[in-house]
């Protein structure tokens, strides 16, 4: 059907591009695409930025170790489902976080307890694909019990409709505490009168396993289920004891001795449905990180009484291509044109609108806050690592609103946690996640790409502040290596030794480094914004210390960005080690200097000796490609160490390098299928890479709106935001045809493999000539521009 329905559209756009922007583009996007343990993401529905993501909990595959089939909650070579909750992260990793309030319809009594070891599967069922289905804001499955899901979404709720075959019970569970990684507490409510069920989860772990002090919940959610037929009241249970015709019920499953919930412990509650008399059930379902009475009114606001699943889903799949729409594409084939706007529709999924209909939240001091000036949202689940690099990007290109709240977020995150910027922050926790401080560059590249209505000044005093005074929590190593509590661990070392020495508080103190520098140079970007020119000065030169790292004697052949002592000493390296890195060898680290390409090549010994290295890094020795999946000496795009190093041939003069590299790479790693995503999605960042690649452009700079040019992918595409379109035409464009031959911007021949800001901010046409043919010569004359040390 999925199929059937993309040939279709493919005859519209090749026939008529103009009927783009009539184009039902939600028929584009395939949402199983990244569903395996590799890209991590959900399949059920979600507006953009939304709440409520409605989607499915599966059981684990055979031999795992956790009880979670995947940290998306779905896992595509899985067969079992265990409920639908009603949150979700998407792609990221660990092992998951959210899935609150799996609910359940069982067509068995309920007599043992669904927490109890003896249950095992019994509450579960078969997932059959072939009777699955999904697209934007809707989601459809056919259990083995024969129960039929629909599920749909708005902003802050969900609406499920369950019809139940008419000669088995009916009943729906409500597994309370059984958010993916745990609960502490939780609570439910059974009211037949009023057809209302209700209650709460209290939460968090993120990545407790892997350290002991994290293993705690750091929010609540409130949730209020509404139902248009009646029911009875079935009962709850605690553990392993079971209370039938309970009406109220509670109790978390811990966190265990692990960091995961333990066999045998966990809460909730269910209902029981005459089928006969209503074999079909719709549930509207509101919910709140703030209290009951926020979930209520979210719930009256978004989904009143009478509100069909139906409905909700037509609504979500028009806003849908309403903002698909923003980036409307015609030619390409259709496998082609579908993990496009599959990852376009995965880029805006995250992060997640957090504050309720009135525009209270809880903050990261548990306080309920408003919104600040001018701020429309407060957003949450902020993977900062991750998407400062090109994700906070493309959304601010496309709604500059929703990127000014996303500052402001972060902001008033900080403000509550004591002044500290927190790399990775899950709903109100600071997890302290991964390394150096990506909230800089963030910032920079939303205030760049025209996300103006947040407090600037404040923010950039704060993250001023927090690069310049070390603190307690700097000075620890507590949570280290990977959930290091200080936004800068080891701050008083970056600033004496002008590099993180090993043995500092960080976690691999090489990429510390790297790292470190991008959030000096984002931080330069953004004084230079609040007009602090001393503050630019002063971080654009931090930003270079990454050269104290290069240690030109690493090998007989070349030099690496590699681990250093406090001494000055150099420990042995091997470029093929992770040692001192993160999530990466040396050798992938060597090109993670994005703002400052001609100092890095200047440093390698200049323009040849990079060609030479870069050569060597994407192909093997027999000249065979090595995108992905080649060994620790090559590069790998699955992960965002490497991701930026492909743009970097126009630094040297050889953009048809960055174009045939960059193609080959969308070629071999992104597919139509569901393992078609490489590596965690990481709340939209992989995804984000593969939209600005296939548009033939690229934010490559940390903070900065400066475009590095690629090829276009589509003959077409045009992209619409506030007060600006920037129309992209590409003759010849083919997944084969990736060689620029000649360029015309704005009408005028351009010999530059570059863009300045001006085209984020005005917008304006690209004119392409592509072809299957290498052009050596377009784009050698005027390089992209470096920012070094002033």
């Amino acid at each position: 059907m999925h199929r059937s329905m993309l040939v279709a559209v493919s005859l519209v756009l090749t026939a008529a591009p103009c009927a783009l922007q009539a184009a039902d583009l939600a028929a584009e996007v395939n949402p199983f695409i990244g569903t395996t343990n590799a890209g991590n993401v959900y399949p059920g529905p979600s507006v953009p930025f939304g709440m409520v993501a409605f989607s499915p909990e599966m059981t684990p595959l055979p031999g795992k170790r956790f009880a979670i089939a995947a940290p998306g909650g779905y896992e595509w070579r899985g067969n079992g489902v265990r409920g639908f909750s009603l949150t979700h992260v998407s792609g990221t990793g660990c092992t998951g976080a959210s899935g609150d309030i799996p609910i359940m319809p069982v067509t068995t009594k309920v007599e043992l307890s669904p927490s109890s070891a003896e249950a095992g599967l019994r509450y579960a069922s078969v997932l059959d694909h072939k009777r699955e289905s999904a697209s934007p804001g809707a989601y459809r499955l056919t259990l083995d019990n024969g129960v039929v899901v629909d599920l749909g979404a708005t902003a802050r709720t969900a609406v499920g409709q369950f019809q139940f075959p008419a000669d088995k019970p009916a009943n729906l569970l409500f597994r309370t505490s059984d958010s993916e990684v745990g609960s502490t507490d939780s609570s439910i409510v059974i009211d037949p009168g009023t057809r209302t069920v209700r209650g709460t989860v209290t939460a968090g772990n993120f990545c407790g396993y892997l350290a002991e002090d994290r293993r705690e919940s750091y929010y609540t959610l409130h949730f209020v289920a509404e139902f248009d037929q009646p029911f009875e009241v079935g009962g709850t249970w605690r553990d392993e004891t079971v209370q039938a015709g309970a009406r109220e019920g509670g109790g978390g499953t811990t966190y265990g001795t692990q960091g995961h919930p333990p066999v045998g412990k966990g809460a909730g509650g269910w209902i029981q449905f005459d089928p006969k008399r209503s074999p079909k059930v719709t549930a509207r379902i509101g919910i709140s990180y703030v209290d009951e009475a926020g979930a209520r009114a979210n719930l009256r606001r978004e989904s009143p009484v009478g509100t069909t699943v139906e409905a909700t889903q037509a609504a979500t799949r028009a806003e849908w291509n309403k903002t698909l729409g923003q980036v409307r594409v015609a030619g390409g084939t259709p496998d082609e044109r579908t993990v496009f706007y599959t990852a376009l529709y995965h880029t805006l999924l995250a992060p997640n609108l957090f504050s309720d209909g009135d525009g209270r939240y809880r903050g990261m001091d548990g306080k309920v806050h408003a919104l600040s000036k001018g701020q429309r949202a407060q957003y949450a689940n902020y993977s900062g690592w991750d998407v400062y690099r090109s994700q906070l990007q493309l959304v601010t290109l496309l709604q500059p609103q929703v990127g000014s709240d996303i500052a402001q977020s972060l902001l008033n995150q900080a403000d509550q946690n004591g002044g500290v910027w927190d790399r990775w922050t899950h709903l109100t926790g600071a997890t302290g996640v991964m390394n150096g401080d990506p909230s800089p560059p963030s910032v920079a590249a939303i205030h760049a790409f025209g996300g103006r209505n947040f407090d600037l000044k404040r923010a950039y005093a704060s993250l001023k502040q927090a690069a310049t005074v070390p603190t307690e929590r700097d000075l620890s190593r507590r949570g280290c290596p990977v959930l290091c509590v200080g936004q800068r661990p080891g701050l008083d070392q970056w600033m004496a030794l002008k590099y993180m020495p090993v043995g500092a508080p960080g976690w691999g103190t090489a990429s510390d480094t790297l790292e470190m520098a991008a959030a000096d140079f984002g931080l330069a970007e953004l004084a230079s914004a609040a007009g602090d020119k001393q503050g630019a000065a002063l971080f654009r030169e931090r930003s270079g210390w990454w050269r104290n790292l290069y240690n030109p004697k690493a090998t007989p052949q070349a030099g690496y960005i590699q681990p250093r002592n406090a001494d000055g000493s150099w420990p042995a390296f091997d470029p093929a080690s992770d040692e001192e890195f993160v999530e990466g060898s040396g050798a992938q680290y060597l090109w993670m200097v994005p703002f400052d390409p001609a100092g890095l090549i200047a440093t390698l010994g200049g323009r040849d000796a990079a060609i030479q290295r870069l050569d060597a890094f994407f192909r093997k020795e027999d000249g065979a490609w090595a995108v992905t999946k080649s060994g620790p000496l090559h590069a790998e795009l699955d992960n965002e160490p490497s991701v930026a190093a492909p743009w970097l041939y126009n630094f040297v003069g050889q953009p048809w390098k960055t174009q045939e590299t960059v193609r080959q790479a969308m070629r071999q790693i992104w597919t139509n299928a569901p393992e078609g995503m490489p590596g965690n999605d990481d709340l939209g960042q992989m995804s984000s890479w593969y939209v600005w690649s296939a548009l033939g452009l690229y934010p490559l700079y940390p903070g900065r709106a400066d475009l590095v040019i690629g090829s276009p992918l589509f003959r077409e595409a045009v992209i619409q935001r506030p007060g600006a379109t920037l129309t992209i035409t590409a003759n010849g464009a083919a997944m084969d045809a990736p060689y620029v031959q000649s360029l015309r911007v704005d009408g005028k021949p351009s010999e530059a493999s570059w863009l300045p800001a001006s085209v984020v901010q005005k917008g304006g046409t690209l004119e392409f000539e592509l072809g299957r043919a290498k052009n050596t010569q377009w784009g050698t004359a005027t390089l992209p521009p470096s920012y070094g040390p002033n």
